[in-house]
This record gives structure tokens, C-alpha cells and sequence, in this order.
């Protein structure tokens, strides 16, 4: 009995020990300081709004005034400083925090080694054996990001790893998707352009170095780079990898599929490169998950991390001005923008002019009549939103928007002797697209991306002729919605599977009017395609292995398209390795060469969408092998490749020649071996590539049925060179030489022909002549200094064609005005020497 009543007198002693402990009221700051003033005969200074909120456990009374002192810091995110004997200051400005965290993976496992780093202070811990880390002296306005191989990166205030009460911040890392595709070259070429395991180039537009000849990463302009990747004539618009046409690459741009080729129609990337974060460029093997686009896919993806930092920049140079914001709503919630117009209507540089000649040069816009008194007024803009949630570490939610604009106005007067008659034209390219995401983390092997998008592209001319009292009214139109889920299962490390369903209904509006006389034709085509994929991606020791199935079905064809995928990597040793790839792809979009309606004659091409009969479904199939050798930074790459491209028509060709309005369907098979040689180190990247390839058109229905493709180029080289001259000062050179594209001459002495009312070219053999080589040298120069602690700023300058080459890179001809029986060359010409510089700031 005796025993019960201590037992119970120490439960109640214990829990009034226990209560009193957690009752106990923090109290406010500004009441503790008055406390402490008086204790110690001090005088605190501070701002009453910065104590007005923080509540804290009173100080120990046993505590000298430099403890106190002490603990008041290890408490608060404020800044408390004895001045003397009798002043202490309070503020929050030069405030360092000890911040601490322990971090695990979604199993709670703790991951020892994970990589802890102080953004812009250069700081840097990893993890210890229970996972745990602190770091002392850290501003309280610092980032922390905490990284793991095969795991997302995190990124955190410093106050809210502060480690006032000595509880660790737990951090849990999510599994990377893209985990089994890890970087194989992580410098290829320059700074910023990165190997993936299975053969897909990367471009790091936040590494980037510099290309030469470029004063930024212009994301189309840097992919030419790359053997196999060429442009016969220097536009963006026309990118042909291993002799395909333009409209064979897949561009998406954060899953939302683009058709609008460039600014300036093709001389300048309409994707702004300051939000976006990675360019995959794959030419062969590509994954189950995309399809269309028979030559290549671009993948551009924007910043896809919430950082709870407010960041951007600013850049203007001598064709553009853009700025871009990274902008902080909640801890959860983040909103990127950006944008980007010419600078062209105000002040028209050196480069503009060149550009513009380049541009126009076989236009109306720039033809030269005695009669005529022209002017143009041409500007373009872009612009970039997205919205970023993170509901919590398993869900994300992702919105998108962007836009394209090109626009010219061409003004025209007519003066005879009777009167002055004017005319204004006009041309508009618009290319807009919306798009979100949900990435969702079920478990530890189980997640999805469901996708969603919408895109429309937009050309539309009114040209009002003078000479004829004639207006001609010209659009395209192509509205795309596109649903796609991703499920992704991974079984083990080694090991990922992916299933997945797409859904794309496709509208293409082809317009002409003609008002005197009149004459109106309107075509519409709707495609809706459904399809079911599925891939097995293996990574272990030295073997890569990814194989997928894509089936294709056409609903309005009742057509089924089945296409198998492969990609393996085999490391023979710690230098050699092997390569296979090989893909089946479809097409179902395409665009037409129009020489008569062509929009002012500044774009000649419209997209149309196959119809299975005189446009069929283009398909593609394509292999390659190829061996690596990888040793000391020495990277050497030879691949041979062989492709088919079947379904192709004339009127997507461009002819210039006797086939230029006929109506045909074809193929064309392209064949080659790529070599590539790059050095790195530290301070220097040195390349050579070199591009063999045969392209041979076959085309039943004329005479001859082979003969080269318009893009046959059999020999391609590329030079550069890469090199730090300081830590802050970095210059590129480099060259291309190439053999010149086929041409069709007349035939020498017959030059015309009559075709009924008309006179005609009267051509010879199909491409069997070549201009002269192609010669170019181009160069960069980057400069980055600090304006202050937090603004950073670059200064870039480049030429192109520094040896100002006098470059043919079209030639055709055309019936004389003045001789029906002789025909005029006509060339088109490559830029010449064109500089160009740019300033840039970011904070």
C-alpha cells in the first residue's frame, strides 16, 4: 500500500513536471528586450516592425550579456551586435543562420553522400553516414540545392533549413524518369552540349559556352553543329539531318508540337533560349513516345524546378531586345515568363540589312523596278509563360504558353504619266500553343506525365497588284490538339518500362482569292490519329538497351502503322563501345512548294495534311551502327547510317526543274557514314567532323526515275575550335566547307519551250550539276564580368562568313521578259560577312 502511494505521488510529480514543461508560453521578443535592458543597463536599436512578430523562450538570467547575445542569434533570423558596453544593434541585413537537414529517398531511406550546395557563395557539403548535414555562416537570403545521381534536385532557402531549435529539416528526393539515360560526353563540343547514352545530343542552354559565329544559344542555329545535321541554305527553316526536308523534323516545345519555322523566315530561332533549359536532338532510336517527323525530333524543354528565388535577365543586340522573369507566387506556386521583339523599326543595323537582303532577295519585296517606289516595315516579337505548382513532392502541375509573331507591311507606288497609284501589302506567321502536364509520383516504382496541348499556326497574305487592280487573299491554317499519358514502371535500378496512349485530332485550311477576275478555293482536312506505345529501357554495367513498339492508327484511313524501335549500346572496354539503332516512323503532315501562290514570295511553302491518295502517309526506315572510342577526354564517333523515306511528293520537293508542276509520289533514300573527332579539356574544346552521304530521289512516274536529291550533299566538314583565354574571357572559330547542293541547268541552245500559251524553262537531265563548294568562317568572342554581388552581366560578339565568301546556295532560272527564247540565272546568295553583338544582364 506504502508502494502504491509513492507510485502514484511520482506519476503526478512527473506530469506536473511534464505539464508545467509544455505549457510554457513563448513570450514576445520585444518584451524579452525591455527585460534584458534593464538587466544588463543596455540599449537595444532596432526597427519595432522587425521584432514585432517573433516570439522566443526567455534567455537563461545566468547568461552573461555576450551568451545572451549568442543565444537571441542561434533563435532568431535577426542580426544582434554589441556595439560597446551599452549598445546593441538589431537588424536583418548581413544576417548569417546555421542551417542543417538530413535527406532521404520516398522509402524514408536516408542517402548518404548527396551533394549540399550554396548557390552564388560557392559553398558545399555532402551528406554523412545518417544522411545528415550542416553548414555554419550561411547569408540568410542564400539557396541551398541538394542533389543525389538518379534523383531530382531540390532547392531551399536558407531560412528554411535554419536550425534554431536543432531539428533538422527532413528532405525528401524524388526518382529521376530519366534515370537509366544517364550523360555519357558531359562536355561535347563546347560547354553546354552534352552525350546521352543513347546517341541523343543535349544542349544545356544554362552551361552553354559559345558556337561560332553565334552571340547566344540560338537552339536551332547550334544543332548545325552536329555532323549529319546540315542547312543548304543557312536557315533554320530548312534543317535537313541526313537529307531530309524541314517539315521531317519534329520541333515540340514542352510537348506542344510547333510548325513555324523562325524569325526573320528562318535566320533566327523563334524559341527564346533563357528559359529553356535542355534540347534533345535525336536523328535515329527514338523512343516509342514520339512519332512523326521521319528525319529527326527536337525536344526543347523549359526550367521545370520551383525555386522559390526571383531571378531573370535582360539582352539586347543589334536585330533584338528580349528579358525573361522567374517570378516567386508561394513556396509552391512559381511563374516564368519571357519576351522578345526586333529592334528593327527603330534603328536598322549592319546585321539587319544583311539579314534583310538575305531574307528578301528573290521577293517581291526587293525586286527593283524604275517605276516602282517601295517601302517595308518588318518586325517580329515572341513570348513565354508558365506556370509552375508543386501540390506536394508527389504531384506537379505544369502550364504553358507560347507565341510567334513575324510581320511585314510592303508599301508600293506606281507613277506614270497620268497618275500615282499605291498598293500596300502584307504578311503575317503566327504560331501559338498551349499546354500543360501533371507529373505524378504514385510510389517508389510507379509514376505518369499526362499531357495535354494545343497548337495553331497562322500565315495569311493580302497582296494588292497594282499593274492588274488585282488583290490576292492567301492563308494556312493548322489547329492541333494533342492528349498523351505516360506510365512509367520501374522494376529495379536497372530497369524502367513504359506504356503509354496519344490522341491527336490535326485541322489543316489551305484559302486563295483572287478579286478580279474572281476566283475563291477553300480546303479543309481534319486527321485524327490515335496510338498505343511501349518501351523496356536497360542500364547495367555496359550494356544500354532500349527497344519499344508504336502502333499507329488512322481512323478516317482505317490504317494501322506498326513501328518497332532499338537502340543498344554495348562498352567493349573502359575506351570502345558500339552502337545500333534503328526506327519505323510515320508522317502524317507535310508542306507543299507553291511557285505561283507563294505569299509575297518571301514563304513558298504551305502544310497540308495527307489524304492517303495523291498525298499518302510518308513513312521512314531507318539503321545505323557505329563505334565510340572515349579516352582522356578524346572522343571519337564513326556511324554509318542507311535511310528510306517513302511517300514523299513532287509538290514538297521545290523543284526547279522540268518536274517543277507535276504531281508525282515518291521516295528518296539516303545512305552515309558520320565521323566526329573532339578533344576536351579544362580550358579548350577542339572539333572535326566530317558528313559522307549519296540522297537519291526515285520517282516512278518520271523520266529519268532517279536522280540526286536537291539536298544531296556528298562531302560536309566542320572545324572548331573552343578555348578559356581567362576564367571570364572565352572565344570560338570554326568553319564549314561543303560540296555545292544540285542544280538543273537549260539545255544549252534550246533554252524555252512552248506549253500551249505559255513559255517554259526548257531544263535538262534533274539535278545533274553542282554549285561551287560552300566555304564559311565564323567567330565568337564572350566576355562575362560582375556589375554587382547579384547582377551579372556578358558582352558577346560574332561574324559570320568572316572572310565575307561570296556563297551561291540556290540557282534557277527563268523564261527572259525581253527574249522568250532565252532563260536568265537567277542565284541566290548566303549571307555575307555579318557582325553582330549583344549585351546581357542577369540577376
Amino acid at each position: 500500500m506504502v508502494l502504491n502511494k509513492w507510485l502514484i505521488s511520482l506519476l503526478l510529480c512527473i506530469s506536473s513536471i511534464c505539464y508545467g514543461q509544455n505549457t510554457t508560453k513563448k513570450i514576445p521578443l520585444s518584451e524579452v528586450i525591455i527585460s534584458l535592458e534593464k538587466q544588463f543597463n543596455i540599449k537595444f536599436s532596432y526597427a519595432v516592425e522587425d521584432v514585432a512578430t517573433i516570439k522566443i523562450d526567455k534567455p537563461n538570467t545566468t547568461f552573461t550579456l555576450q551568451e545572451t547575445i549568442d543565444y537571441l542569434n542561434s533563435k532568431t533570423l535577426l542580426n544582434f551586435k554589441a556595439l560597446d558596453d551599452r549598445y546593441v544593434t538589431v537588424s536583418v541585413l548581413n544576417k548569417t543562420i546555421s542551417v542543417c537537414g538530413f535527406v532521404s529517398d520516398e522509402k524514408k531511406s536516408r542517402l548518404v553522400g548527396a551533394s549540399v550546395f550554396v548557390n552564388d557563395i560557392g559553398r558545399s557539403t555532402i551528406t554523412d553516414e545518417n544522411g545528415t548535414f550542416k553548414l555554419q555562416n550561411i547569408p540568410i537570403n542564400a539557396t541551398l540545392t541538394i542533389s543525389y545521381v538518379g534523383f531530382e534536385s531540390r532547392q531551399f532557402s536558407a531560412n528554411e533549413l535554419f536550425s534554431a531549435q536543432n531539428n533538422c529539416k527532413e528532405i525528401v528526393l524524388s526518382t529521376k524518369n530519366e534515370e537509366l539515360n544517364q550523360v555519357l560526353i558531359n562536355v561535347y563540343l563546347t560547354p553546354g552540349l552534352q552525350k546521352y547514352l543513347d546517341g541523343s545530343t543535349v544542349l544545356n542552354t544554362k552551361k552553354f559556352g559559345i558556337i561560332p559565329g553565334l552571340i547566344e544559344p540560338d537552339i536551332l542555329q547550334s544543332i548545325q553543329a552536329l555532323p549529319g545535321v546540315e542547312s543548304t541554305n543557312e536557315s533554320i527553316a530548312n534543317i535537313n539531318v541526313r537529307g531530309g526536308t524541314n517539315d521531317q523534323n519534329l520541333v515540340l516545345w514542352d510537348n506542344i508540337k510547333m510548325y513555324h519555322s523562325g524569325h526573320f523566315f528562318g535566320l533566327i530561332s523563334p524559341y527564346n533560349p533563357n528559359l529553356t533549359n535542355k534540347v534533345i536532338v535525336s536523328k535515329n532510336g527514338t523512343s516509342a513516345e514520339y512519332s512523326d517527323g521521319v528525319s529527326s525530333t527536337i525536344n526543347m524543354y523549359t526550367k521545370d524546378l520551383v525555386t522559390n528565388t526571383f531571378s531573370g535577365g535582360a539582352g539586347i543586340n543589334s536585330i533584338s531586345a528580349d528579358a525573361f522573369l522567374e517570378i516567386p507566387i508561394t513556396k509552391k506556386l512559381e511563374l516564368h515568363i519571357s519576351g522578345r521583339r526586333s529592334i528593327t523599326d527603330l534603328f536598322k543595323s549592319p546585321t539587319y540589312t544583311k539579314y534583310f537582303d538575305r531574307s528578301f532577295q528573290d521577293t517581291e519585296i526587293n525586286a527593283d523596278s524604275d517605276q516602282h517606289d517601295t517601302t517595308s516595315d518588318f518586325y517580329f516579337y515572341d513570348y513565354t509563360a508558365k506556370l509552375l505548382f508543386d501540390l506536394n513532392e508527389k504531384h506537379q502541375f505544369r502550364a504553358n504558353i507560347i507565341g510567334i509573331n513575324n510581320a511585314l507591311d510592303y508599301s508600293e507606288r506606281l507613277t506614270n504619266s497620268n497618275e500615282t497609284q499605291s498598293k500596300t501589302s502584307n504578311l503575317s506567321q503566327k504560331n501559338i500553343g498551349y499546354g500543360g502536364n501533371w507529373k505524378a509520383q504514385w510510389n517508389s516504382k510507379l509514376s505518369s506525365n499526362f499531357i495535354t496541348y494545343f497548337s495553331r499556326y497562322n500565315i495569311d497574305a493580302n497582296d494588292y497588284r497594282v499593274e492588274t487592280n488585282q488583290r490576292l487573299t492567301e492563308a494556312n491554317e493548322v489547329l492541333e490538339t494533342g492528349v498523351k499519358l505516360n506510365t512509367y514502371y520501374k522494376t529495379n535500378d536497372n530497369l524502367n518500362f513504359l506504356f503509354g496512349y496519344q490522341f491527336n485530332e490535326t485541322g489543316m485550311l489551305n484559302q486563295t482569292t483572287v478579286s478580279a477576275p474572281f476566283y475563291s478555293s477553300t480546303k479543309k482536312d481534319v486527321l485524327l490519329n490515335h496510338a498505343l506505345f511501349s518501351e523496356v529501357e536497360y542500364n547495367k554495367n555496359n550494356t544500354y538497351l532500349r527497344v519499344g513498339l508504336r502502333l499507329n492508327y488512322f481512323q478516317k484511313f482505317e490504317k494501322l502503322l506498326v513501328e518497332p524501335r532499338i537502340n543498344i549500346r554495348q562498352k567493349l572496354s573502359d575506351q570502345f563501345a558500339l552502337k545500333l539503332e534503328g526506327e519505323f516512323k510515320n508522317q502524317s503532315t507535310t508542306q507543299i512548294v507553291d511557285f505561283e501562290d507563294d505569299f509575297l514570295g518571301v514563304e513558298k511553302r504551305r502544310w497540308v495534311l495527307v489524304n492517303d491518295k495523291d498525298i499518302p502517309i510518308a513513312t521512314s526506315k531507318q539503321g545505323s551502327f557505329g563505334v565510340e572510342f572515349n579516352k582522356n577526354k578524346l572522343n571519337i564517333e564513326a556511324t554509318g547510317f542507311y535511310k528510306i523515306v517513302d511517300g514523299i511528293t513532287a509538290s514538297n520537293q521545290g523543284f526547279y526543274n522540268s518536274f517543277q508542276f507535276n504531281n508525282a509520289n515518291g521516295s528518296y533514300t539516303a545512305k552515309g557514314f558520320e565521323f566526329l573527332a573532339n578533344k576536351t579539356a579544362r580550358q579548350y574544346s577542339v572539333w572535326v567532323s566530317y558528313t559522307f552521304s549519296t540522297n537519291d530521289y526515285e520517282f516512278d512516274t518520271f523520266t529519268p526515275s532517279t536522280f540526286p536529291n536537291n539536298v544531296d550533299i556528298r562531302h560536309s566538314v566542320s572545324l572548331g575550335f573552343y578555348y578559356d583565354i581567362l576564367k571570364n574571357l572565352k572565344i570560338a572559330v570554326g568553319g564549314i566547307w561543303r560540296n555545292g547542293q544540285p542544280y538543273t541547268k537549260p539545255i544549252d541552245g534550246n533554252e524555252t519551250v512552248q506549253n500551249g500559251n505559255n513559255t517554259m524553262v526548257n531544263y535538262d537531265s534533274p539535278n545533274s550539276e553542282n554549285l561551287d563548294n560552300f566555304m564559311r568562317l565564323d567567330a565568337s568572342l564572350n566576355y562575362n564580368f560582375n556589375l554587382s554581388e547579384s547582377i551579372k552581366a556578358s558582352f558577346t560578339a560574332g561574324v559570320i562568313n568572316a572572310t565575307n565568301q561570296d556563297n551561291d546556295i540556290n540557282r534557277y532560272y527563268k523564261v527572259n521578259p525581253n527574249d522568250s527564247n532565252d532563260a536568265i540565272q537567277v542565284d541566290n546568295k548566303s549571307l555575307g560577312l555579318t557582325p553582330n553583338v549583344s549585351f546581357r544582364v542577369n540577376f
